[in-house]
């Protein structure tokens, strides 16, 4: 929220299937209940996902996860070429302006699309989701640009689950990942709470989104 306060707004039980219409049917009990306004949403690029949120929010920046983008770049890639990518892909998403990282990623397309086509066929279709943080100082880009506290989270639930193996019911289950959030674990970051260096953060979104955001 506007405090830097991080919270969990929702958890949903998914039906095994993928698609904006499925990711719209979660999502949409959040406008009810007081979401009316998003600014920038990061996110794994799960498919359909940006889509839905478009829609729902349409003016909302959809920021993928550069962390992800990399290593779906290394899947299609030979293991031997793996630091060679991540480093001109780090020059990329690193660079300090937008026209920079279009530079360097022209030159990284030059060297790499012959060998691994479907790499950079990848990274030109999701170009647009991409580069949203690169219109902020580097020095916050990072609050922007990693989901790192949603996999933190992620990572708690599928530790409470594999100790329990198996439950009787889906209420069951969400229960025990309730019990996840509300408790944080000892000597450990809470994955809800303040967010490190929200002030400047905040200064810095405040000019980007004008009056969209209202930190009284």
């Amino acid at each position: 929220d506007t405090a830097g306060e991080r919270d969990v707004l929702g958890m949903w039980v998914g039906t095994g299937g993928e698609g904006a219409k499925e990711w719209i049917n979660h999502l949409s009990d959040l406008k009810p209940r007081g979401v009316e306004d998003i600014c920038l949403i990061a996110c794994d690029g799960l498919k359909g996902l940006p889509e839905a949120l478009n829609t729902l929010w349409p003016a909302a920046d959809v920021q993928l996860c550069v962390v992800h983008l990399v290593r779906a770049s290394l899947r299609y890639a030979s293991k031997k070429y793996w630091g060679q990518i991540a480093k001109s892909l780090k020059g990329i998403y690193t660079a300090p302006t937008l026209d920079a990282a279009q530079a360097l990623f022209g030159e990284f397309a030059h060297e790499w699309e012959e060998r691994y086509p479907a790499m950079i066929r990848m990274w030109r279709t999701n170009w647009e989701n991409f580069t949203p943080f690169l219109e902020f100082p580097p020095d916050i880009r990072k609050l922007v640009y990693t989901t790192n506290q949603i996999e933190s989270l992620n990572a708690r639930f599928r530790q409470a689950t594999r100790r329990r193996g198996h439950f009787p019911t889906q209420q069951a289950a969400l229960k025990v990942l309730y019990l996840v959030i509300k408790n944080p674990l000892k000597n450990r970051t809470n994955i809800t709470g303040k967010t490190v260096g929200w002030k400047q953060a905040l200064n810095t979104l405040s000019l980007h989104y004008g009056d969209r955001i209202n930190a009284q």
